[in-house]
């Protein structure tokens, strides 16, 4: 229970800034979002339950995919994420979404509610997975899909290593529990797709999503935005002075700038998409 509560007060304190944030998160993960319909096979007239929705995204994004004939349910464990999925749906004049509070591992929906239930970059950070995925599966109609998205390993995705590098240089951190809540928890082909697995799921397929997050933002940019929508690099700076948070970032500019051709950020970016479908019987 302390871990479950650690973790949504982070989520909390990050709300703030993934709203801040919310239009340059929706562009640096469209390509994602899009893989994440074409491999889930969700079309107009679907229903759909999108888990950890955070601010909005993707679930916006699938309720205009779905048309007014279809629907989605955006949940988040974080009120705060609910609160401003919900401002962002009156901002852009989207009403087939409804609004929900919840944890993933207890969901308030009646069996077999959704044609599609899915995940983007949530699960890597669920208390109990296999409890996740087994509402996740029991609120999925007999013979629709479940899909996840995580991270693929740090060291195929330099949006996230070469900052970390650079920070394990002035805040060295002990090594992580594999098994803990973090963003690459289930990077190894197979983790999580065994957890669907063994919650119930058939047809269960992962494989690996490559493309190019892109954004038209400077390194310098770069730095002001990701400093802030991570919990961990927030919390890492907090205990440097004020000089070695400018020295931290001046090394990240400069490891970053390689990728920021004419001052427009262009990462190579693996993730990996995790299918199963309900079983029929």
């Amino acid at each position: 229970m302390t871990q479950t509560n650690d973790t949504l007060r982070q989520w909390r304190e990050t709300s703030t800034y993934w709203t801040r944030h919310s239009d340059i998160i929706k562009e640096m993960f469209a390509p994602l979002t899009e893989a994440l319909i074409r491999e889930a096979g969700i079309s107009e007239g679907d229903s759909v339950l999108d888990v950890a929705g955070g601010a909005g995204e993707p679930s916006l994004t699938i309720a205009e995919r779905v048309g007014p004939t279809g629907s989605v349910t955006c949940t988040d464990a974080v009120a705060e994420m609910v609160e401003a999925a919900r401002a962002e749906a009156r901002s852009r004049g989207i009403t087939n979404v409804e609004f929900k509070q919840c944890t993933a591992d207890s969901l308030p929906f009646t069996d077999e509610s959704f044609d599609f239930v899915v995940s983007r970059l949530g699960a890597m950070f669920f208390p109990d997975p296999l409890a996740a995925c087994k509402e996740m599966l029991r609120v999925t109609k007999p013979g629709g899909t479940t899909a996840l998205v995580v991270w693929h390993k740090s060291e195929l995705n330099p949006f996230c290593h070469l900052v970390s590098d650079v920070m394990a240089r002035h805040v060295p951190a002990p090594p992580e529990d594999p098994d803990a809540p973090s963003a690459f928890r289930f990077a190894e082909l197979g983790k999580l797709a065994s957890i669907l697995s063994q919650a119930g799921a058939n047809e269960v397929t992962d494989k690996v999503l490559q493309f190019q997050m892109q954004l038209p933002i400077s390194a310098e940019q770069f730095w002001a935005i990701r400093s802030e929508i991570s919990e961990t690099l927030r919390t890492k700076l907090a205990t440097l002075s004020e000089a070695e948070k400018a020295q931290v970032a001046q090394e990240v500019q400069e490891s970053v700038r390689p990728f920021f051709p004419n001052d427009q950020m262009n990462f190579p970016t693996q993730m990996v998409i995790v299918t199963g479908r309900k079983p029929l019987d």
